[in-house]
């Protein structure tokens, strides 16, 4: 479930203190709820824990626009991008910083998956490159496109075969 999910309100500060009092942990938050998360904040954050590493969700050019401006306002102190499913070519380069850390990009699961191409995610690899930041292709997906070939990729195998592509970029 996403953490900043309203009806994840009430539990939400017993979560925030366990975060707190467990500075040894490292905590990573997923959410697409972006725009919710400075409501949902504990008085002490700050400039952000060190411990918590907040991911926002982008999969298409739409939520780009609308997410990533108030997720680069929000004092955080660990950010990633996660663009899974990716569903179209994102343009992120007004918005991509050196505060991100790292960008995940990677196609969709399932039965009913929606078609990724690999023309985006070497898109999103390129401007990661342009803006120093870390890029890591995590799957296909299920419906991939690569060279005009739409392919269909079983569950087991998109991580292996995004691995294969050997884009990944992490600094030293």
């Amino acid at each position: 479930s996403d953490f900043f999910l309203k009806e994840a309100d009430d539990w939400r500060k017993n979560a925030w203190n366990i975060i707190r009092e467990r500075q040894n942990i490292s905590f990573i938050i997923i959410t697409k709820r972006i725009l919710r998360l400075k409501e949902c904040l504990p008085p002490d954050w700050g400039s952000g824990w060190p411990n918590v590493t907040i991911c926002c969700t982008m999969e298409n050019q739409e939520q780009c626009d609308v997410r990533f401006p108030v997720f680069n306002q929000i004092p955080i102190a660990n950010k990633m991008v996660i663009c899974e499913p990716l569903l179209s070519r994102i343009n992120m380069r007004p918005y991509l910083t050196r505060s991100i850390s790292c960008l995940i990009a990677g196609g969709e699961s399932g039965n009913n998956a929606r078609l990724c191409k690999f023309e985006w995610i070497t898109d999103l690899r390129q401007q990661c490159i342009e803006k120093g930041v870390d890029f890591k292709f995590k799957q296909t997906g299920a419906r991939f496109e690569k060279d005009g070939k739409v392919y269909r990729i079983l569950r087991k195998d998109q991580h292996s075969q995004a691995r294969k592509a050997n884009i990944d970029i992490f600094k030293a």
